[in-house]
């Protein structure tokens, strides 16, 4: 266990706080904050990709001590420190609800999309997965909320650039120009505020998620991060039932990433996924998504997206912790996804 004196001091350190008569000031913490943690332990650890008190905190001391190069007691000392400087525990139900007070939203651009989803779209510390058959509009909803994630908060945005991660090709600058248009933005100056990569198989996909991470701690204010898709590379890479395993556990490691992501960086995540016909599925829809429970599980907020009549798209919410199952029609036009054709 960490002295107790240490502690404090850590605290004080990363508070900002002086002696009694001093101006107070607040500062983010930060790994060389920690007992044993110098500026060169610090670079070790972030090109281990730990950049941040949390990653440190839930890391095991042997772990630490492996990608650090010290002691292993140095290593318990600092994690020990880290969580009590994250105060890592329990809450009551008020003080974690004054944690979310933060959350922010990006409309989707449709009114009745927004209401599908609680009525002001999609929302920080959440991953919100849209998946359905090619054509019902997942990349369209994608590029729109990627425009939309600039506006300024009352008007539906947050106020914040956008990670684009294209594993397909699908991502269009075009399009983005024709989007901002439509709304009476500056197309080039939304353009630049997307950051677009090209992932060309699944460890460098996952290689991008760290980026992501060392831009928002180098001071990019990315709000919205879009991965279309989500499932392309792990589809391709592992085929058959027998690198099923392999797949869905690569893909777990995956998708818990992406939730550390959103919830440390109160960052909104939105992926597609692709789908296959279920041939056991003898009535009904036989279309199912991609990646099983796994995908299932991690996913905050599922949406099914399908086509409907005169050239409409049906969104049918499936899953949400505090939604009812419901569906809506939207339309995707110029201007991207709105409620008119």
């Amino acid at each position: 266990m960490v002295d107790k004196s240490d502690a404090e001091k850590v605290k004080k350190a990363v508070s900002g706080q002086k002696e009694v008569g001093e101006k107070e000031s607040k500062k983010e913490p930060e790994l060389t904050d920690l007992p044993g943690i110098g500026p060169a332990v610090a670079a070790k650890l972030e090109a281990g990709g730990i950049f941040d008190l949390m990653s440190l905190a839930v890391t095991s001391p042997a772990t630490l001590s492996d990608v650090a190069g010290i002691g292993a007691a140095v290593a318990r000392k600092a994690i020990q420190a880290a969580r009590d400087l994250l105060e890592l525990g329990f809450q009551d139900g008020t003080e974690y609800a004054k944690k979310r007070a933060d959350v922010a939203n990006i409309t989707t651009g449709s009114k009745a999309f927004d209401d599908l989803l609680g009525g002001k779209g999609i929302e920080t510390r959440a991953i919100t997965e849209a998946f359905g058959a090619y054509g019902s509009g997942k990349t369209q909803l994608g590029l729109t909320l990627a425009v939309n994630a600039q506006l300024p908060v009352e008007k539906g945005g947050a106020f914040g650039k956008t990670v684009f991660i294209d594993t397909e090709g699908t991502f269009r600058p075009q399009r983005i120009k024709q989007i901002s248009e439509g709304m009476g933005a500056n197309p080039e100056k939304v353009l630049k505020n997307i950051l677009v990569a090209r992932a060309f198989n699944s460890d460098h996909q996952m290689l991008l998620l760290e980026k992501v991470g060392e831009m928002i701690k180098s001071g990019e204010p990315i709000k919205l991060l879009i991965i279309d898709s989500l499932t392309a590379h792990f589809r391709a890479e592992f085929s058959g039932r027998g690198q099923l395993a392999d797949r869905q556990q690569k893909l777990n490691r995956y998708m818990h990433d992406l939730m550390k992501l959103a919830e440390s960086n109160n960052l909104a995540v939105y992926v597609t996924n692709q789908v296959m016909a279920n041939p056991a599925q003898l009535f009904g829809d036989p279309t199912t998504a991609i990646g099983g429970n796994i995908v299932g599980h991690a996913s905050t907020y599922r949406i099914y997206l399908r086509r409907g009549k005169q050239g409409s798209r049906v969104a049918k919410l499936v899953d949400s912790p505090n939604l009812p199952d419901n569906e809506t029609v939207f339309w995707v036009t110029e201007k991207g996804v709105c409620d008119e054709k």
